[in-house]
């Protein structure tokens, strides 16, 4: 496809995400369904151009004075990805190119960006989320912003249960994975440039045969905040898809056992060819359609993961459709869901036992206030140095271990971000039950 035709599909595929609320890959999808003649290297493309006009979706509206999708394309193929204006101008006479620019539009993509805009405009987040960002990062709000708007890298961790490190850095080599800052048996793959194809790591046999797991490095950590040992009892009590499950499994070293067990049934069944490929054999799915599937675990767990469903605002790097579909009302849902999980999930945690409390999200309501509310509530559970449990699982690097310290906050509680530490925004708390 030629530069006119990819930059008009970037613009239909927008529009469908903005205006019919599809989820980009579905809106890609469909399109790449319309358009047969598209290739795989278009449809990274397009894809990508979208992505990166939504993740700066503030700033480039700034910029254009207009926030429809034409707009925003265009803006994002200058001021994104650096396109030269001339090129952009002379694509929109391509016969399948957008139509030709207007004098407004022109004198915009000239424009350099304004010092001066709003926090919540350079920092590409939501106005009403505003005093939200204040009071987690004070005066670095806009550049922590600016930086959950960037392309993120792909982590993956290596499943010791079939592979070690350097059987995995053999397999990845093609991949140009690189051993992770962060953590010893993880391995970390940059960005690619804007207009290239993302690494496809499900075409790799080391991923089929189970050797390696896709899985970001702030969620590696906060499995490994859980500090799980081999032969201990654990629920996995909001497992999803089953990557903390996976990750915990691994460090037991297949002895003891995961209680994988999320009130959304559907969820689960991802876990299950993933769980074949690992090779894991003390995981055990607990169904919610099972009448009191739980009810056996009752005061026996050692440990209770709870990755709490939130506001997904950690995420924004690869789902910044979810960041402008973000509202009041929905997080007010979610932090009712929270207070819930937490309560229920106190009864599985025996004498002695941990909570390991996690969220994909930066929100202090989400994170240190439920944490705050939980322990007010029950007074004989108490916070540990949540940075110190990462560390002494084993699993970090020397930097990882300095960079989980430096992110260490109230209750003992550890917060990462993209600008801080490189991985997604992840918070995670561990709360001991009195032995």
């Amino acid at each position: 496809m030629k530069l006119g035709g990819k930059l008009s599909a970037a613009i239909h595929v927008l529009d469908d995400v903005m205006n019919r609320r599809q989820p980009v890959k579905l809106a890609v999808r469909d399109w790449g369904k319309r358009a047969r003649y598209a290739g795989a290297k278009d449809r990274a493309w397009v894809s990508g151009l979208v992505l990166d006009a939504l993740r700066r979706r503030n700033s480039l509206t700034h910029i254009m004075g207009a926030g429809d999708a034409r707009a925003l394309i265009f803006a994002a193929a200058r001021h994104a990805w650096e396109m030269d204006l001339r090129e952009v101008e002379q694509a929109c006479y391509d016969p399948h190119g957008p139509t030709p620019l207007t004098n407004a539009e022109r004198e915009a993509l000239i424009m350099a960006p304004d010092p001066a805009a709003p926090a919540h405009v350079m920092g590409d987040f939501p106005e009403w989320l505003t005093p939200h960002m204040t009071r987690v990062f004070g005066e670095t709000a806009v550049i922590e912003g600016q930086a959950m708007a960037r392309r993120a890298p792909v982590d993956i961790r290596v499943n010791t249960l079939k592979a070690d490190v350097e059987k995995a850095a053999k397999a990845l080599y093609s991949a140009q994975a690189k051993p992770s800052p962060l953590l010893n048996h993880a391995f970390h793959i940059a960005a690619p440039d804007p207009s290239q194809r993302e690494t496809s790591l499900e075409a790799i046999p080391a991923y089929s045969k189970g050797w390696v797991e896709v899985q970001d490095a702030g969620s590696q950590i906060a499995a490994a905040a859980a500090n799980v040992q081999p032969g201990e009892q654990v629920l996995d009590y909001c497992a999803g898809g089953g990557g903390k499950t996976l990750a915990m499994a691994a460090a037991m070293e297949g002895k003891g056992q995961v209680f994988a067990y999320d009130i959304d049934g559907r969820r689960l069944s991802a876990l299950i060819p993933r769980l074949k490929r690992s090779g894991a054999h003390n995981v055990q799915l607990m169904h919610p359609d099972t009448p009191d599937v739980l009810a056996p675990l009752e005061g026996q767990m050692d440990c209770v993961f709870i990755d709490a469903p939130c506001s997904g605002t950690g995420t924004w790097r690869r789902k910044p459709d979810t960041k402008w579909r973000l509202t009041e009302r929905s997080l007010a849902k979610r932090l009712g869901e929270q207070a819930e999980i937490l309560r229920a999930a106190v009864k599985y945690v025996k004498p002695g036992g941990r909570i390991l409390y996690a969220t994909c999200s930066f929100l202090m309501e989400e994170d240190e206030d439920q944490v705050s509310s939980f322990l007010s509530q029950a007074p004989d559970f108490s916070a540990e140095d949540a940075a110190q449990a990462a560390i002494a699982s084993g699993l970090l690097t020397e930097d990882g271990a300095r960079l989980v310290g430096a992110g260490k906050g109230a209750h003992g509680s550890v917060r990462l971000t993209p600008l801080r530490a490189g991985t997604d925004g992840f918070f995670f708390a561990v709360l001991r039950r009195a032995g």
